[in-house]
């Protein structure tokens, strides 16, 4: 088995996340270095202050020292009993929305859960609860599908929280059958809305796309987006992202078909033919390819450039691009820059250039390459699909 080997944006970028304040060893564990290579990039670089990602706790410094007033009368004093009495049941409703035409068992169980933040006889009225039905319940025994009902919902929240929200109906419900639980996609659909959780999907902004002249070129993908191997087949586009202080700043990617993972990718500030090259010198290095590969694109001037087919030639790499506005023949790639938008850069507000580099670093490389499952490869991540044509190579 080859050494692997890393380029030196990605140690760059392995630094910027070390020096986030994150623990070595669970930096080695989710980006799959090894302890003795991060201690080394680490010394090689000069020491920077660690940046503690502390919460920011707020308080409330103007409290309020109210003094008893003797001429306070009894009527006040009963007016004021009667507000917080207003404010408790309101708070109780506002709380309970949900469970107010709910079954009576999700009423109690309302009541269950917040009987420490309020008095019992207080929710059962607000809630039409009689309190005999309420107390008569801590001797009722749920039957064996409500626990397995409840055991699957703990499940979905628990694999909803971990993909940060991002994972749908559909990918919870392999995860489970992975797990063993085997459940139809619909049983999976009605939890989600009884736990009020969904998928995050934020329609992306296309900019304004530039008129120009374009000549046709070999196509030699036609929409086979199937490899029989590793590096047979790569496919690379250009996306844009926006940042408050430096504008729009752009991120090229080179995804390899057979395992559908990321092997290289640029970010930048400028959209030349440079950011495509980078990503394509990444790819090559990490990936360090034997034998033919095809490298699929799009008509872009960055990839139909004279320095961008050099590059091609020096790796020895047959070059294919897609037809005049046809982006379905590169229909893989624009589909992961897609996700990344929905998942990712549509749901947060980047200030500047580096800020976005790192979330953008860390999404690829903890997340997409090494987290996320994929239909097209069996519901497994890409790592673990490289991974397995390592072993067996």
């Amino acid at each position: 088995m080859r050494k692997k080997s890393y380029t030196e944006d990605f140690k760059k970028m392995i630094i910027e996340v070390y020096n986030t304040g994150k623990p070595i060893k669970e930096i080695c564990e989710e980006y799959g270095v090894s302890t003795t290579s991060l201690n080394n990039w680490i010394n090689q670089v000069q020491p920077k202050e660690k940046i503690s990602k502390k919460p920011i706790i707020i308080t409330n410094k103007n409290k309020h020292n109210e003094r008893k007033d003797p001429k306070d009368t009894e009527e006040i004093s009963k007016l004021k009993k009667e507000n917080e009495k207003i404010k408790m049941e309101l708070e109780i409703l506002k709380k309970s929305y949900s469970h107010i035409l709910a079954r009576p068992r999700d009423i109690i169980k309302f009541i269950a859960d917040n009987k420490e933040n309020y008095p019992v006889r207080v929710m059962c009225r607000v809630l039409h609860m009689p309190k005999s039905t309420y107390y008569k319940s801590h001797h009722y025994t749920p039957c064996r599908r409500a626990l397995e009902n409840e055991t699957l919902k703990q499940n979905i929240i628990k694999i909803y929280t971990e993909s940060s929200r991002r994972y749908g109906a559909p990918k919870i419900q392999k995860i489970l059958e992975q797990s063993g639980n085997y459940i139809i996609i619909k049983r999976v659909q009605r939890f989600m809305k009884e736990l009020n959780i969904h998928s995050i999907v934020i329609k992306k902004i296309r900019p304004a796309k530039v008129n120009r002249k374009v000549i046709e070129r070999e196509n030699l993908h036609k929409q086979d987006f199937t490899a029989t191997k590793i590096n047979e087949k790569w496919v690379g586009d250009i996306t844009y992202i926006y940042t408050l202080k430096d504008g729009w700043c752009y991120l090229a990617s080179v995804m390899d078909l057979y395992t559908r993972k990321i092997i290289g990718y640029s970010f930048s500030k400028t959209i030349d033919s440079s950011v495509a090259i980078t990503a394509l010198d990444n790819a090559y290095r990490l990936q360090q390819p034997v034998g033919s590969v095809i490298f699929h694109s799009d008509l872009g001037v960055q990839y139909t450039s004279t320095e961008f087919i050099n590059r091609l030639k020096k790796y020895r790499i047959k070059s294919s691009n897609s037809r005049k506005e046809c982006p379905y023949d590169n229909a893989c790639i624009e589909s992961f820059h897609s996700i990344l938008k929905k998942e990712q850069v549509n749901n947060v507000q980047y200030y500047d250039y580096e800020s976005a580099k790192l979330d953008i670093f860390i999404y690829i490389e903890l997340w997409y390459n090494r987290k996320r499952i994929h239909g097209s490869i069996g519901y497994i991540t890409p790592q673990m699909k490289e991974d397995l044509v390592r072993i067996i190579i």
